[in-house]
């Protein structure tokens, strides 16, 4: 039996991953167990097993997440509107989370002393994937090595490919870097670092230029249960085939790409470009029907908590107790958002032409233009007084200031300005 220490790294079979495999097995002397985490990668997981074991690996576990990192981070995210700084759905921080809950239910099963990543130390992943790890597991270990290593650079890691025969296919030419999973795929990187390039239209995968989508629109419909979708035009479908689905509706019409420059947790700004159609398409379906369920006040509350819940999923706080918490009220306020939306999807475009929901706040009678019997028009006068009284206060008080500077000071205060001044 071996006496060395085992780690567990999480496994792509890229470049870097390739690398840190060989590098930690036989220049850091560990046991490595490769974990791969399927959340929708797709092709890009064929051969991985046979191509970690011929490079040292002593195991690998491809483990199937493609459920729960739908209905348990997804479906969640889009409850709450969850959109980072106006434009990114989140797809990446999201896959973390359950990555990293993998990461350390492994290292457990196989008594592994450390969980290793990819991640360089220049992003956010790494702040993810430790941020879970630890949070799950207090005293495990954690290795980056792009934070520890010699190596610089991708020329160095092709480099050290090529004299210790590690099979690759990546290039040095490579223009960008892409990160898939079922919700979207992002590019980053290489001739992405330039915000002014126009990324080239071959580039995308998951939907067509918008330009060449079809010139007839499509009409769907989504159907949501407390805040869930469940089914797409009257069919329910369970959560991966449902994104599926969105995905494949979304992405015939070119929706849901963004480019856009955020602003990274550790400082760096970074231009991200994102195609996310299902996700897309499902944001407004949702915003739709809660429209006419939720209590403005109550959304209001929902809406200025969005952005301090967004910042936990994309800086990696997704297991944090505040996050817990705001998670239970997210939950709690979609109760009863139930029913229906229905979107015209064309040429890159997703617009609403419809709602209804069981439980809807919307009242025909009090909402119509035309003649009622249910609201008395005469009532918003003392409504419209009362509101505006707050605002002819401060209205006089500043004109009273204005007349006469000293009208406002009283003789006692005066006179304590008076005594400091002495």
């Amino acid at each position: 039996m071996s006496e060395r220490k085992k780690v567990v790294l999480a496994y792509s079979g890229g470049l870097d991953t390739s690398v840190m495999l060989h590098w930690l097995r036989y220049d850091q002397g560990y046991d490595v167990y490769c974990l791969t985490a399927d959340v929708g990668q797709g092709e890009e997981l064929s051969g991985l097993h046979e191509k970690a074991m011929k490079s040292g690996a002593i195991g690998i576990d491809v483990v199937d997440l493609r459920e729960t990192f739908v209905r348990d981070y997804v479906f969640p995210a889009l409850m709450a509107n969850a959109v980072y700084e106006g434009y990114y759905l989140l797809g990446t921080s999201l896959a973390r989370p359950p990555i990293a809950k993998a990461l350390v239910e492994c290292a457990v099963a196989q008594g592994a002393v450390a969980i290793s990543h990819g991640s360089t130390g220049k992003g956010n992943d790494q702040v993810r994937f430790e941020l879970g790890a630890y949070a799950l597991k207090p005293d495990i270990e954690i290795i980056a090595p792009w934070r520890t290593w010699k190596y610089k650079s991708r020329t160095d890691l092709i480099r050290y490919c090529h004299e210790h025969d590690i099979p690759i296919t990546a290039t040095a030419e490579k223009p960008y870097s892409t990160d898939r999973n079922l919700f979207h795929i992002s590019f980053e990187g290489g001739v992405l670092e330039d915000p002014w390039y126009a990324p080239h239209p071959d580039m995308f995968r998951l939907s067509v230029d918008p330009r060449l989508a079809p010139d007839e629109p499509q009409d769907i419909e989504v159907t949501f249960e407390d805040g869930i979708p469940v089914a797409i035009d009257g069919k329910v479908l369970g959560p991966v085939q449902l994104l599926e689905k969105a995905n494949e509706l979304g992405g015939k019409h070119g929706v849901g790409r963004v480019d856009i420059v955020e602003n990274r947790y550790v400082g760096i700004k970074s231009r991200g470009v994102y195609e996310t159609p299902g996700g897309t398409l499902l944001y407004h379906a949702h915003r739709a029907v809660e429209s006419l369920v939720l209590d403005r006040e109550v959304m209001a509350m929902r809406d200025g908590l969005v952005p301090q819940y967004t910042r936990l999923i994309y800086n990696g706080y997704w297991f944090s107790p505040e996050m817990q918490q705001l998670l239970g009220f997210m939950r709690q306020i979609q109760k009863g958002v139930s029913g229906v939306a229905r979107l015209r999807l064309y040429k890159g475009n997703v617009i609403v032409t419809g709602r209804k929901a069981r439980n809807s706040l919307y009242n025909p009678e009090y909402s119509t233009f035309e003649a009622d019997k249910v609201y008395n028009q005469a009532d918003a006068d003392g409504f419209i007084k009362l509101n505006s009284l707050r605002l002819k206060l401060n209205t006089y008080r500043d004109q009273a200031m204005l007349a006469d500077p000293t009208k406002q000071v009283t003789d006692e205060v005066a006179k304590l300005r008076k005594d400091f001044i002495e």
